[in-house]
């Protein structure tokens, strides 16, 4: 308003009424328009306790920071949240910008910020858009205790519980000593996480490192199996082990390696070829896309024992064994350092007749075993144990010569108390006696519980002529 304007309103004889000064708009740059402006900016942006605002820092001194948030004076940074400031925040100089939570104004109209409570509500908010969206992020171990472990969302603390570690983290922990440390080996490891529960009242934040993991190895799982080729050569990881295999992690997927797929011998368990935790090169034999299995093989990727077997065994030569496996028909042994496996027919267990192969032998015992056929073709190899025992010497008959005179009485057409006619005596005085051999038995033996082999299993039985 001019000089001129305020005067006129002043002096009632002046041409215009007030009224037509008020209908008349102020411009843009009138003081009076220039005022309510900035009333109204100060206004809307004035801060509320509780507001998270976004600010400069303009002042560093000591004990304190000021920070300009866009209103009308500072606001003040405190000294004892100054000094528990961490990382970055530590570091702040004038013109850095900083997130700042407002708290009040103190007595003297200053406004009181906090940076340590805006990281906290930026965080917060933080997770509640991760329970949200259930999306799975990574974390690291900063505490524990007997329940389970502590994982920070920024500040925020959040409470893994025991029974929500994957498998391979709850095999960390130390069974022995106090209770409280039993999860000290997970200290600093990164753990991938999903939250599951919160609630901002009473500041719990519960996560899971099993769930995060079971989605995770899905997604891992679907992108595998989109990859993989068979019979191409992959690395992975021991993670469990059955009865009938094991089960390898090839990074977020599990694929089986069956029990007959482990080794080229004979194995009762999977964990005498492999234990869980341990690397290893395995072939994909197989990826079936719609039930999602991917089965692996570790033998076929290990040198073939039978291609080598005829140089460096022979038929008679003596071996060690191990038995391996007792069945109605034999014993499986398996050879020393080698995983060929021969089978020791119930018929060349002993010499007498047995009834089941446990009167003889028992698994786990050592054996030194004779090699009686090795079929390279079938990849079949018969053993014995009685063969291994020295043949029993032969026997030797003790007689003398009988004097001339006898034997002229004896070639006259002597006889003896039986009526038949005596044996003939060489001029060396040796009479010739004839011995029938026969087989004390003939066995069958059927390999891998499958053929039928016929083997001579008795010495000859000696028929000694009547003198």
């Amino acid at each position: 308003m001019s000089n001129q304007q305020a005067a006129a309103v002043m002096d009632p004889n002046a041409d215009f009424l007030q009224e037509d000064l008020d209908e008349a708009p102020p411009s843009d740059d009138h003081p009076m328009a220039l005022l309510l402006q900035e009333f109204d900016d100060s206004y809307v942006n004035q801060p509320q306790s509780g507001d998270i605002r976004h600010g400069v820092v303009v002042d560093k001194r000591a004990g304190e920071l000021l920070v300009d948030i866009g209103y009308k004076s500072e606001g003040i940074v405190t000294g004892r949240e100054v000094d528990r400031l961490e990382g970055e925040f530590r570091e702040m100089t004038v013109g850095d910008e900083v997130p700042v939570y407002v708290m009040r104004e103190d007595r003297d109209g200053n406004l009181l910020l906090s940076i340590t409570r805006a990281r906290a509500e930026s965080d917060w908010k933080h997770a509640e858009e991760l329970l949200e969206s259930q999306e799975m992020f990574t974390g690291s171990v900063t505490g524990f205790n007997r329940g389970g472990v502590i994982v920070k969302i920024g500040q925020v603390r959040g409470f893994v519980p025991a029974s929500q570690l994957s498998s391979e983290s709850q095999a960390q922990q130390i069974t022995e000593g106090e209770p409280d440390n039993r999860w000290m080996k997970l200290m600093d490891a990164e753990l991938r996480m999903k939250v599951i529960d919160l609630d901002r009242r009473r500041n719990r934040l519960i996560l899971s490192e099993r769930v995060a993991i079971r989605e995770w190895r899905r997604e891992q799982k679907e992108k595998l199996l989109k990859t993989l080729e068979e019979n191409s050569v992959c690395e992975g990881v021991v993670s469990s082990l059955a009865d009938f295999g094991a089960f390898v992690n090839l990074g977020g997927a599990d694929g089986l390696i069956h029990l007959s797929e482990l080794s080229w011998g004979r194995i009762n368990h999977p964990s005498e070829v492999v234990s869980i935790g341990e690397k290893l090169q395995v072939m994909v034999l197989n990826v079936d896309r719609d039930r999602k299995r991917i089965g692996l093989s570790l033998r076929r990727l290990l040198p073939e024992p039978w291609e080598t077997v005829p140089d460096r065994y022979e038929v008679g030569q003596i071996v060690r064994g191990l038995i391996t496996k007792l069945v109605h028909f034999g014993a499986f042994a398996r050879l020393e350092s080698d995983s060929i496996e021969g089978l020791i027919h119930i018929s060349e267990l002993a010499e007498q007749r047995i009834t089941h192969p446990s009167e003889v032998v028992s698994e786990g015992q050592e054996l030194e075993l004779r090699i009686i056929r090795i079929d390279t073709e079938r990849r079949r190899m018969g053993l014995s144990l009685k063969q291994v025992a020295p043949e029993e010497e032969t026997v030797e008959f003790d007689w003398e010569p009988a004097p001339l005179e006898e034997k002229a009485d004896n070639s006259a057409g002597a006889s003896n108390e039986t009526g038949a006619p005596a044996a003939e005596i060489t001029e060396n005085g040796a009479a010739e006696i004839e011995a029938t051999t026969e087989n004390a038995q003939n066995a069958t033996s059927p390999d891998n519980a499958a053929d039928e082999q016929t083997e001579p299993s008795g010495a000859p039985e000696v028929v000694e002529a009547v003198m």
